[in-house]
């Protein structure tokens, strides 16, 4: 069983910058990867992008976030982040991190991130 949660969520303005944190309960020797997905008001999930235990990233494959947000990983604290930059009012959702190990997919539950103009 592994546990995950969001912090650094919030309120910023158009332009600027927000980084969050999922901590996870495990080690990541049990974790194949863990990933950031959003959801916006009225709109599925998406998937943002994806770490691996080995560190290798991908992103959505449009342009979306291309650019702009970044994921990586510190192993001694079981964290991933997502750096956040040039922020637009569309990148306002809510963000969830997952972690896939031993074949199950686990959720953290969500943190609120609002750009406004």
């Amino acid at each position: 069983q592994v546990s995950l949660v969001e912090s650094g969520g919030g309120l910023v303005q158009t332009g600027g910058s927000l980084r969050l944190s999922c901590a996870a309960s495990e080690t990541f020797i049990s974790i194949d990867a863990m990933g950031w997905h959003r959801q916006a008001p009225g709109k599925e999930r998406e998937l943002v992008g994806s770490i691996t235990s080995g560190g290798r990233t991908n992103y959505v494959d449009d342009d979306s976030v291309k650019g702009r947000f970044t994921i990586s990983k510190d192993d001694a604290r079981n964290t991933i982040y997502l750096q956040m930059n040039n922020m637009k009012s569309e990148d306002t959702a809510v963000y969830y991190c997952s972690a896939m190990g031993g074949g199950r997919l686990y959720w953290g539950q969500g943190t609120q991130v609002t750009v406004s103009s």
